[in-house]
């Protein structure tokens, strides 16, 4: 689940990947779903459909499920995704946004607010949080492909991003969400293996939580959110580390 660590969050789904594709695959599939069917199956043409086969490959699809999935949604067209955000906060007043993609919204807001009310949480209304966090384009190289720092930060901010940082793990390019294709496009030109570009919700406060009961119930809160079909991305400012 996305918070601060955007890393930490590809990596856990990667771990989950090898235990559970099936289940993560589907969420990319209802992506693809909504992508092809605002900008089409051809992904030289539709940014977002590329930028989820590129999520499917990180996440170990092979490649004729990925291009199954997209014959799929091209050729029934009787398969419509609705896209929906909720926001509300979590235990401790951490701020919550959802992203889902759902054919049955009388299915889906139900089991979503339960999981605010049964972890000590409550579903609120739409901008409640949103205001919270700030959209940007966020790219992930990581620190294993052996790259220069200095070298992949010159070529990052010359291709048009803003903040160049290096985590732990992996470096992290910083966009806005408008130039977010143009930089991966430029870097992926110069080279550069991509492990994630994806439009992130960068919140623009933390909260700790202090409660072992609130460490808990955010923690499950966002587990049982993981192992929802409908449910696509959670972002959320708990401070976690």
């Amino acid at each position: 689940m996305s918070g601060h660590s955007k890393w930490n969050n590809i990596k856990h789904k990667k771990e989950k990947a090898d235990a559970a594709k099936a289940k993560i695959f589907t969420k990319i599939g209802k992506e693809m779903a909504v992508a092809i069917k605002a900008g089409g199956p051809d992904p030289n043409n539709n940014s977002k459909l590329r930028d989820l086969i590129a999520k499917a490959k990180a996440n170990n699809v092979p490649n004729d499920n990925i291009q199954r999935t997209i014959k799929k949604f091209t050729d029934n067209n009787d398969i419509n995704y609705e896209e929906i955000v909720y926001e509300g906060y979590g235990p401790g007043g951490v701020a919550v946004i959802v992203t889902a993609a759902t054919d049955n919204t009388n299915r889906t807001t139900p089991e979503i607010r339960s999981y605010f009310s049964k972890y000590k949480g409550n579903l609120g209304t739409t901008g409640c949080v949103g205001y919270l966090f700030e959209d940007k384009g966020v790219i992930m190289i990581s620190k294993e492909e052996g790259y220069d720092e200095d070298a992949l930060m010159e070529a990052s901010l010359e291709s048009g991003a803003e903040d160049f940082n290096a985590d732990e793990d992996v470096f992290e390019i910083y966009t806005e969400v408008s130039d977010l294709n143009d930089v991966r496009d430029a870097l992926e030109a110069a080279g550069y293996v991509i492990e994630s570009a994806e439009k992130d919700k960068i919140p623009s406060n933390y909260v700790t939580l202090e409660s072992e009961d609130d460490i808990k119930n955010m923690q499950k809160m966002l587990d049982v959110m993981e192992e929802n079909d409908d449910i696509q991305n959670v972002w959320h400012n708990w401070n976690e580390i």
